[in-house]
């Protein structure tokens, strides 16, 4: 389905079309693990599920589109599909990555990919003027988080695009924060984009997968053999899960910003809250940057409230309506403090650096009503001084 169409439109059709059999409106899910061949060699399209599988296909068309991508390819979980990526270089490459990053991420790049030979730089890519310094001859891909986990740190995408295209550097960029119905990394130069479909394409905590993007055949073809030959691939049930999330994405990600913002705004004149870091907000220093290259702000809210780790654990110990779990992007609320959570594998001087401190709150606000969750936030902040 063609980019002609509104984004409500591809999310409910693209990749999709009746069951010839059945003439059923919903994919079916495909669990057969192999399929007959007419002759040898000589199959519809399909030999056995690792290599591709029908309903696979159907979400990889559907997620792809959105993204308005050429080719999409699904994982079992989003770092399968960095792990994926990875191997596409070669021992001895260098890696920029952005400073602030998902916590597992780093913890692959540090702990295991350096293992085998590859060599990582990080850096604050907020400014993209820090980039061309940290390159270097053996430098082949670049990796970028925007907004980043947990501080919401954004980087100018066409900015660094023009850097890395003139150096001949595969630009990544995780776009999980803000969905293919906020920001597009493809349009403004990115090669590939990636999604942790655990969050707010699937939106429903229940499945995880992970994604990649691009429209470049290149890097399509050689990632489509990764893919097959590593063989971290999704299974078909969480594909038919995953494709019926992203009939709602639109949906759920107008109402995710839409309390977002009003949380933002009550946390930001709360005398308990010391800062609230959300793009929508004036105060964001890259507010100006989040309205130019996204289309909305996203449903992902941090703050810092009065106090360090005795206050926190006793603010979200008295947490209702919020679930104190990892993840986000499911249509509940939740809450957690990176520093003991998400971003725990992230070595403390590095933290530190960062600002990931044990008063730094991160909210993934979900789509129940925005008074609720406005008083249930207020109830914990008093509670978390008592």
């Amino acid at each position: 389905m063609t980019s002609n169409y509104g984004f409500g439109t591809r999310a409910i059709h693209a990749g999709v079309t009746p069951d010839p059999t059945s003439g059923a409106v919903i994919t079916p899910i495909s669990l057969s693990t192999t399929f007959q061949q007419s002759s040898p060699g000589v199959h519809t399209g399909y030999d056995y599920s690792r290599s591709g599988n029908p309903t696979r296909n159907a979400l990889e068309a559907n997620v792809a589109a959105l993204e308005g991508a050429k080719y999409g390819l699904a994982f079992s979980s989003g770092l399968a599909c960095t792990t994926t990526i990875t191997h596409m270089l070669r021992s001895g490459d260098h890696i920029v990555c952005m400073d602030d990053v998902y916590g597992g991420t780093r913890r692959y790049f540090t702990r295991i990919a350096q293992r085998t030979g590859f060599t990582f730089t990080y850096c604050d890519l907020s400014q993209a003027s820090l980039l061309e310094a940290a390159i270097t001859p053996s430098t082949k891909l670049v990796w970028l988080e925007t907004p980043t986990n947990p501080l919401l740190k954004i980087t100018d995408i066409a900015a660094v695009a023009a850097i890395t295209k003139k150096h001949n550097i595969v630009l990544v960029v995780d776009n999980t924060f803000m969905s293919p119905y906020f920001q597009n990394p493809l349009a403004l130069g990115a090669d590939i984009v990636v999604h942790s479909i655990t969050k707010y394409i699937n939106g429903h905590s229940d499945v995880v997968m992970g994604f990649l993007a691009t429209n470049r055949t290149d890097l399509f073809e050689d990632l489509k053999f990764l893919q097959n030959g590593i063989g971290a691939v999704p299974s078909a049930f969480d594909c038919f899960l995953a494709l019926r999330g992203t009939k709602t994405l639109h949906v759920r990600m107008r109402e995710h910003e839409r309390s977002a913002t009003k949380v933002a705004q009550h946390l930001s004149s709360h005398p308990l809250v010391v800062k609230v870091i959300y793009p929508g907000l004036p105060s964001h220093p890259q507010h100006e940057l989040a309205k130019k290259q996204m289309k909305g702000f996203g449903g992902m809210v941090s703050f810092y409230l009065k106090g360090g780790i005795s206050e926190s654990r006793r603010f979200l110990e008295n947490i209702k309506i919020f679930a104190l779990a990892e993840s986000l992007g499911g249509v509940e609320s939740l809450i957690e403090l990176p520093s003991v959570m998400t971003h725990a594998s992230v070595p403390q001087e590095e933290r530190d650096k960062l600002g990931i401190s044990d008063s730094l709150i991160r909210l993934s606000v979900g789509i129940e009503e925005v008074e609720d969750l406005i008083k249930d936030l207020d109830q914990a902040l008093s509670a978390s001084q008592s």
